[in-house]
């Protein structure tokens, strides 16, 4: 098409996320019989699928929920009974201090994310020119074209810290991050747990992070879709506690219900009330599907054991395997894993890959194996840097066969490729 909006050619452009989207798709729908170890879907875990069915047919049973659920708007905040439940449970369990009018619900936190990204940042009434900061990178790769506006991101190196067992960690750099922290940030965000990485930052950075966004004036927003209070993928010590600058989102959809696209959005009551007025004039109100399943589960305080008791050591299994899988299958290439703290990701780095990531990824794409390349995590970065194209997502959240016969494969075109590189 000629003469597209500014607004069509950054949206209706190839992305990265929507790469990603596709192989998800297609892979899911059994266009192709791929070994998919790129997505973020969630794991169809039997305890956790058996209580949402048991929660759809109560809905399908009951003449006046299933007419609510799925033949009325909910109110462009969301769900008010779902609303009321939540700040419940998160003031009385958790300690947040937080009311109703603290809460809006989103088609997906991916529609929150576009929001938010573009109110704090972008040109402001007054002209000036604001940034998104995302203070530790590699970082979802969903944040990169989020902007309406051109290099509305900037991102900070991490530390690197070396650990046994071919495992590393990322931590922040917060020399690094004062030297971004000028008067053109309009926010902070980061995810925990990270994705892509599975890193955890500890309650001492997420307190560092906080301190910086108060003493600017900044929110800090904190994506808590793989994280706490649910679902809860979270395999180290850590708490999540809201204060009035904050910004928590968080996710229906590693829950185990991406499909009805729910996110859930917790501020203070101006920002919900900016985010209620988004939706009103962008989809007119959130689905109210993935809210009516999950009323029950967060009216008795349910999903946060759900979370405990099924989901968090469903995927610190996985992950302890997948570890054990990669170590083995890699021996005799020089490689390290990021320890993996949460989310269902492996985050392999091969310092001596002699190709960038993205034609690995080719590689192994022709194998009908799929990852994502690391350059595409890395959004917002002041200038290249060899480490980003070193690196892959691997995830470990499909069937544990299917999963091992990728990183076997992976292993294979690993050491066919270093080895070509090698011999030359």
């Amino acid at each position: 098409m000629k003469d597209l909006s500014h607004f069509g050619r950054r949206l209706a452009a190839p992305s990265g996320i929507w790469q990603l989207m596709e192989d998800l798709g297609r892979a899911l729908a059994g266009e192709d019989d791929v070994l998919m170890l790129g997505g973020g879907n969630p794991a169809h875990i039997p305890q956790v699928q058996e209580k949402l069915r048991e929660r759809l047919l109560h809905i399908a049973q009951s003449e006046t929920r299933f007419a609510k659920a799925l033949g009325d708007y909910d109110p462009p905040q969301g769900n008010r009974a779902l609303i009321e439940a939540l700040s419940r449970l998160l003031r009385e369990r958790f300690g947040w201090p937080i009311g109703p009018k603290n809460i809006a619900l989103t088609n997906g936190s991916q529609s929150a994310f576009f929001a938010l990204f573009n109110v704090f940042g972008g040109t402001s009434e007054s002209g000036q020119k604001r940034r998104i900061l995302l203070p530790l990178t590699p970082e979802y790769i969903g944040y990169s074209d989020l902007g309406l506006e051109p290099d509305m991101l900037v991102s900070a190196r991490p530390r690197i810290e070396l650990l046994g067992g071919h495992l590393f960690k990322y931590h922040l750099d917060l020399e690094g991050l004062q030297d971004l922290m000028d008067e053109s940030i309009g926010a902070i965000c980061v995810s925990r747990p990270t994705n892509p990485t599975g890193n955890v930052l500890t309650d001492s950075e997420v307190c560092q992070l906080t301190d910086l966004a108060r003493n600017r004036g900044i929110p800090l927003i904190l994506d808590s879709a793989y994280g706490l209070p649910f679902p809860g993928i979270v395999f180290v010590d850590a708490v999540t506690a809201w204060q009035e600058h904050m910004i928590v989102c968080m996710s229906l959809s590693k829950l185990g219900l991406p499909a009805v696209r729910t996110g859930i959005v917790v501020a203070n009551e101006e920002v919900v009330r900016m985010m209620a007025r988004i939706n009103a004039i962008t989809a007119l109100a959130p689905g109210g599907v993935g809210a009516a399943l999950v009323l029950d589960l967060v009216e008795s305080g349910e999903i946060v054991d759900l979370s405990e008791r099924w989901i968090k050591p469903f995927y610190q299994s996985r992950a302890d395997h997948a570890v054990k899988k990669l170590v083995d299958t890699l021996e005799g290439v020089n490689f390290r894993i990021h320890t993996p703290e949460g989310a269902f990701f492996l985050w392999l780095w091969l310092p001596d890959l002699p190709v960038p990531a993205r034609e690995l990824y080719e590689t192994l794409k022709k194998r009908k194996v799929i990852v994502v390349p690391g350059e595409y995590f890395f959004p917002g970065a002041q200038s290249s840097w060899e480490h980003a194209q070193q690196c892959i997502r691997i995830s470990y959240a499909q069937p544990t066969d299917v999963v091992d016969q990728g990183l076997e494969i992976i292993g294979e075109e690993v050491k066919a490729v270093i080895g070509k590189s090698s011999n030359q």
